[in-house]
């Protein structure tokens, strides 16, 4: 049951972003109790997959397809400009900018507050699942078509 009681929330859209809020716990930090570098990728990709299911294309649909596809990143560029630190709430912010043949490319960024901690740049590709590019399922371009730049 999506969004029923006890289902984590899969965020928001605002136009074409979408906001997913996430807390920094314990095993995110390091001893210091700053987010331990990794894990500002697992953040960004929990906005990235949160995105696409509230979108309504999840990636188990995608896999349970006649044709299933799946997405590798292929380029990852991260700018860390402050530290998350336990206990912070947090707020990933994803759009999907380009649609194109195979490949997609995803601007984020993560705030405390009004404080930007990260940016990431993200380009990714469809694939077949034995790891060849394709062309993402159709069902895909519809439901981001919306939120795509012009």
């Amino acid at each position: 049951m999506i969004g029923g009681a006890g289902e984590p929330s899969a965020g928001w859209f605002e136009g074409r972003e979408h906001f997913l809020p996430v807390r920094v716990y314990y095993e995110d930090t390091d001893f210091t109790g700053v987010v331990y570098h990794a894990n500002y990728v697992r953040y960004f990709e929990r906005g990235r997959s949160d995105f696409l299911r509230l979108a309504g294309v999840g990636h188990a649909d995608l896999l349970d397809r006649e044709d299933p596809a799946a997405f590798v990143v292929t380029r990852l560029v991260i700018d860390f400009r402050r530290p998350g630190r336990i206990d912070d709430a947090l707020l990933v912010r994803t759009t999907y900018d380009v649609f194109k043949g195979a490949r997609l490319e995803v601007s984020q960024s993560l705030l405390r507050g009004d404080q930007l901690l990260a940016t990431a740049d993200v380009h990714a590709a469809c694939i077949h699942l034995d790891g060849r590019p394709r062309r993402p399922p159709a069902v895909l371009g519809e439901k981001l078509g919306r939120f795509l730049l012009a």
